[in-house]
């Protein structure tokens, strides 16, 4: 028996077809609670209201903007830039704002994992804190540059630079800042060229060996020494094994600070010094 198939016309079609908003929300994975949000913030519209029922429409055309919702939420932007975008700001100068932010992030949370990294690591290096990235305030100091046969005869010539200080009628800055410089790259064993600096209220005239001078604000990567400074050798490789690492170059001449010695302090073990290594990133 021959069978007749009826074959009816395709449908002009008139408009795009409209989806519930349960249905949309399943299309999309997310949440009928969410588009009403979204409804309600005036990032997505619904196609259609029914004005007697109240159910909302939307049609596929609009995965696109719930698409660019969504990515720009995990970009990090808050529903107010998404809006700000919406209702037609710069969208690449938007852009790039977010992403300059997220730089600025990430370099943070790189500081602050190379912190973390520190305290891990401090007890095999016997640190008493780790490696930190900081600040050394701009300062007046009163310095002698001499040269030494080894660093065992640093603190003989302290004393003569204090004399010399109060000679000069120099009024030492508060907080107290005491430190030698090394204006000769590299580490040597003899022959050592040192400036002995401490910081003053101002700069007065010079007086024999003493000269004063105006050193700027640096960044420098610090790190404190406790014990003897025979050990300073392994601060030394703990803070350049930093630099070296986070990217950093070496940008001025080191500094060691010290804060307990052996003027106020009988025992070694309780000696206080801080190395600071003024740096800058390096160029990529």
């Amino acid at each position: 028996m021959e069978m007749k198939h009826e074959h009816k016309p395709c449908e002009e079609k008139t408009g795009d077809t409209l989806y519930r908003i349960g249905m949309f929300a399943a299309m999309n994975h997310i949440t009928v609670k969410t588009l009403r949000f979204y409804e309600e913030q005036g990032l997505l519209m619904p196609a259609l209201i029914h004005p007697e029922t109240g159910y909302r429409y939307y049609t596929l055309s609009q995965m696109a903007v719930l698409h660019q919702i969504t990515a720009l939420k995990l970009a990090g932007f808050t529903l107010e830039e998404i809006a700000h975008i919406n209702a037609g700001a710069d969208e690449e100068a938007v852009l790039l704002k977010k992403k300059s932010e997220l730089l600025a992030k990430i370099s943070d949370l790189t500081r602050q994992i190379a912190v973390v990294d520190g305290y891990l690591s401090k007890k095999k290096t016997g640190l008493s804190a780790p490696v930190l990235i900081k600040t050394i305030p701009a300062a007046t100091v009163a310095f002698m540059r001499i040269r030494l046969e080894s660093y065992d005869g640093l603190f003989d010539r302290m004393p003569e630079m204090g004399a010399l200080m109060e000679k000069a009628g120099c009024e030492r800055a508060l907080p107290e800042y005491c430190f030698t410089a090394y204006p000769e790259a590299g580490y040597k064993d003899a022959d050592i060229l040192v400036d002995i600096c401490e910081s003053v209220v101002a700069a007065k005239r010079e007086t024999g060996d003493l000269r004063f001078k105006t050193l700027p604000e640096i960044q420098a990567a610090c790190v404190f020494h406790r014990g003897s400074y025979r050990t300073f050798a392994e601060s030394y490789a703990t803070v350049l094994r930093y630099i070296e690492e986070n990217g950093y170059e070496i940008a001025g001449d080191i500094r060691e600070s010290y804060i307990d010695g052996v003027w106020n302090k009988d025992d070694e073990s309780q000696w206080l010094s801080e190395i600071q290594v003024p740096v800058r990133k390096k160029a990529e």
